[in-house]
């Protein structure tokens, strides 16, 4: 598949820039509307405290428009692929009608993302724009109690209620039919229809609104805008690329073994920038065939995931929309593990584990090409601190939970301006999931949380710094809970950019109630009874540049600080200290010297 200008050559220019900013503010202001009203109606933990969510508008044709502030891999390439969809099963749509649709076969990302679309319908008939929202569910009818299905052999192992464009409102009145099938096959049928009815409120709220704004400036108006919003967005790509040196580079990763795939998985990228054309090629055909595990990437997240990958190396204020995103070329086929699956192969884990590695390559080229630009590999994985958790919560009568609870991210990458973002979670989320309360998961489930702190050392060291990973502690209180996780990591850690160290990997355990460690699978489920705990360490982000480059005085702020030790200050920053903590400017140079005609700042 090919993803490009429709137009060829330089991009459009941009006719009224005052009117554009405007009606861009307007629709942003929409979109938080939207996002507004999910994260305060919203039932589950997943939605209200962690967010896992997004909103955005897309043009009648399928183009996405305004995306807010939403998860990237929800997003960026998916929303016009659902909307496209819509368009083949239901050519024509009604005032009133909604739909949901989680179908990774039909332009969705994985099953457990419910997306709600409604079709936002003028006094004449005519379909005008689509607004989606989209909401992971805490659990989504899998065989097991959880969201993620990693080690599912096909979709009818996975279990998930698949819905491909299935309409659930009609004259904006509920067909009951279809929610009485998923309050059956749901575990929390309560927690989920409130799920469902702040995701559809939120869609309603975005139909209103623009409603309302056509009422005030006209329907014409909001087209032209939109025609110019994504010309805009294609410019602005356009230039940022030509600013970029021309080159070419091949990276490559393993996703650790894992269920159906006891070797791993390894992965290709070969990107290209093309900066007199404009345009970022990147191809992910060179990859492995589509496996029996839940690692699969759907269509939607093997583009987004490589989207993700550029745009996070480029001017960052280019808008995410349908214009800009025509300027990269994202090549991909049938059948593949990171490309179009074809069912009935699981996608149940799209979103993460591999995902994270495909835009981590993408990204990490960029970085190849250029110094200045990309950046090293975000943590990956989805450790027990990210667990899917469920049992029975005896505090409240023996009623059944099932939560994905947010207690530990993994660490950012470092880049070539600044170093990477603790609480960065996956390359998916982009950041903008939040880090569980303690207190709220602790009250929202039959939970302690015994310890969450920094991983000393686990950074990967490079001129700047990748995060760190986290060390999460935590058991159930009452009775025992299970856990569903899909780790990544611990055997192939995250890599640096431009001579950057990898972060630290990741790894889990579970404490017996005699205080003993015991490793456990990368992937669960595993049970875990009073008494006992799960330990996690998530994986550390990598560094950018050679560490015996970085700042003494960030290293030495580093060590103050408790992110990294007085001894990983001297043997791989090259950074002496004296009794003060200070940085001791002869002995740095001193050590610094010895490593100046090649050495990559590794170890005495």
């Amino acid at each position: 598949m090919t993803i490009t200008s429709d137009r060829g050559g330089t991009a459009p220019a941009v006719r009224d820039g005052a009117r554009l900013a405007v009606l861009a503010h307007r629709f942003e202001a929409i979109v938080r509307r939207m996002s507004n009203t999910l994260v305060r109606s919203g039932r589950s933990g997943v939605l209200n405290t962690a967010r896992d969510f997004s909103c955005c508008v897309l043009t009648a044709q399928g183009d996405v428009l305004m995306t807010g502030e939403s998860p990237p891999i929800h997003v960026m390439g998916g929303p016009d692929l659902q909307a496209r969809a819509l368009a083949k099963f239901y050519p024509t749509v009604q005032a009133g009608d909604a739909f949901l649709h989680n179908s990774p076969y039909h332009g969705n990302t994985h099953a457990a993302d419910h997306s709600i679309l409604v079709p936002v319908v003028d006094d004449a008939g005519t379909h005008r724009f689509t607004v989606l929202a989209k909401a992971h569910q805490a659990d989504c009818g899998n065989s097991v109690p959880t969201t993620y299905m990693a080690s599912a052999r096909d979709v009818y192992e996975e279990g998930a209620l698949i819905f491909p464009v299935v309409r659930v409102q009609r004259d904006y009145a509920d067909c009951e039919d279809v929610l009485r099938m998923c309050e059956m096959r749901i575990r929390v049928p309560d927690q989920w229809h409130g799920d469902y009815l702040a995701v559809l409120g939120s869609a309603r709220i975005g139909e209103r609104a623009l409603g309302r704004l056509a009422a005030e400036v006209g329907w014409d108006a909001l087209d032209s805008f939109a025609r110019d919003w994504l010309d805009y967005g294609e410019s602005r790509m356009d230039a940022a690329i030509r600013r970029l040196p021309a080159g070419e580079a091949v990276t490559t990763t393993r996703h650790d073994p894992f269920p159906g795939v006891p070797d791993g998985v390894p992965l290709r990228a070969t990107v290209a920038v093309r900066p007199d054309e404009g345009v970022i090629d990147v191809d992910l055909r060179d990859n492995p065939d589509c496996v029996p595990s839940g690692l699969n990437l759907s269509e939607a997240t093997s583009r987004t995931a490589a989207l993700i990958g550029v745009f996070n190396s480029i001017d960052h204020t280019v808008p995410h929309n349908q214009g800009s995103f025509r300027r990269v070329r994202v090549r991909l086929r049938e059948n593949c593990v990171v490309g179009i699956p074809r069912h009935p192969f699981s996608c149940s884990v799209a979103t993460t584990n591999l995902a994270n590695r495909v835009g981590n390559i993408v990204q990490r080229a960029m970085a190849e090409i250029g110094d200045g630009m990309g950046l090293a590999e975000v943590g990956s994985g989805m450790s027990p601190s990210e667990a899917v958790i469920s049992g029975v919560d005896r505090r409240s009568g023996a009623a059944p939970f099932v939560n994905q609870i947010f207690t530990g991210p993994n660490g950012g990458a470092a880049g070539p301006a600044s170093d990477g973002w603790l609480t960065m979670s996956d390359l998916g989320s982009g950041g903008t999931l939040l880090v569980d309360s303690v207190e709220i998961d602790e009250l929202k489930q039959p939970i302690m949380i015994h310890r969450r702190s920094l991983a000393l050392d686990s950074e990967g060291a490079g001129r700047h710094r990748g995060a760190p990973g986290l060390d999460v502690e935590y058991g159930p209180v009452g009775g025992e809970l299970e856990a569903v996780y899909a780790n990544d990591g611990s055997v192939n850690p995250m890599m640096g950019a431009r001579g950057g160290l990898a972060g630290a990997p990741s790894a889990q355990f579970k404490r017996d109630a005699s205080g003993e460690l015991s490793a456990l699978d990368i992937c669960g489920p595993v049970r875990v009874a009073e008494g006992e705990r799960l330990v996690a360490r998530t994986s550390g982000g990598g560094g950018y540049g050679v560490p015996h480059a970085r700042d003494p005085e960030a290293v030495a702020r580093d060590v103050r600080e408790g992110w990294i030790s007085r001894e990983r200050a001297r043997h791989v920053y090259r950074v002496a200290l004296d009794g003060g903590g200070r940085v001791d400017a002869a002995e740095t140079a001193r050590i610094r010297n010895v490593v100046q005609d090649g050495g990559k700042g590794t170890e005495e």
